[in-house]
């Protein structure tokens, strides 16, 4: 018998596609009757630890990265949709600090659901409206790859003990989507959504290390943590943004330091 952990996040969902029991799940979001919709979940204890951040700080952080998704679709965020599943014992004042940090990014809170749970469950569902979604299936070889800002955040975080900021890049998101060939955003670590690309388009990405932008205090291999919500698109036109590798004939993602295979570690949820 095939357990999870074997099989990995995305494992799971080519098989779900396989048997025709959801379409189209590859990408940041879905785009439905002229909606942009995305939806991520965070479980205490897997996502998120209340010794590391606060009650708002966790809202902060849900609205951010689905608002990331909507930044990948080239959308406009329009409203949040909030279920959250929490003990009974949980304080009133907690809820509500949660919810005000929901709304910091000043995407209304329009809906959803609450429920009692053993602990924190928080699911929020992002709706968007975009002029024109790349999607991760139409890299060409001769595209260039660039990102939207420095990488490493949040492994530079990790290693410190800290919470990193989630960037707001829908204006980016916006100007990257009239031209990008592929888009999404950077959430499991450079080499895994560079593959996603390269798996869905046909095409292979190769990266050269050297280019890819640091925040200050990071090093290489933070780049593979994941969470650092930056954009990465294919694309003949540049737009001034970072180029850190180009698009070729083949397939998967080649990762070179100065010329040499170099390898990085990459977030999967089940394992």
């Amino acid at each position: 018998m095939t357990t999870l952990d074997e099989l990995g996040e995305f494992g799971l969902l080519a098989e779900l596609e396989r048997r025709g029991l959801a379409q189209g799940i590859e990408h940041d979001a879905a785009l439905v009757e002229g909606l942009v919709v995305t939806q991520d979940a965070l479980v205490e204890g897997v996502h998120f630890r209340f010794d590391l951040l606060n009650w708002r700080e966790l809202g902060a952080r849900a609205a951010a990265v689905n608002i990331s998704d909507l930044a990948a679709s080239g959308a406009d965020p329009l409203a949040l949709f909030v279920s959250l599943g929490v003990p009974g014992k949980t304080e009133l004042a907690d809820v509500l600090e949660l919810y005000a940090g929901l709304n910091e990014r000043g995407v209304p809170v329009r809906g959803g659901d609450t429920t009692r749970a053993g602990g924190v469950v928080l699911s929020v569902t992002a709706l968007g409206r975009a002029e024109r979604v790349p999607g991760r299936a139409g890299a060409k070889p001769g595209d260039a790859v660039v990102v939207t800002g420095p990488l490493g955040a949040a492994g530079a975080a990790f290693r410190a003990g800290t919470l990193p900021p989630v960037p707001d890049r829908i204006e980016e998101g916006k100007q990257l989507a009239r031209v990008a060939t592929a888009m999404l955003d950077i959430s499991d670590g450079l080499a895994r959504d560079a593959g996603h690309v390269a798996e869905r388009s046909g095409v292979r990405l190769a990266i050269e290390l050297e280019h890819v932008p640091l925040v200050p205090g990071a090093e290489l291999d933070d780049v593979g943590f994941g969470e650092d919500y930056e954009l990465l698109a294919t694309t003949q036109d540049q737009l001034g943004f970072p180029v850190v590798g180009r698009v070729e004939e083949g397939e998967g993602v080649g990762l070179t330091l100065r010329g040499e295979p170099y390898r990085l570690a990459s977030w999967d949820h089940f394992r």
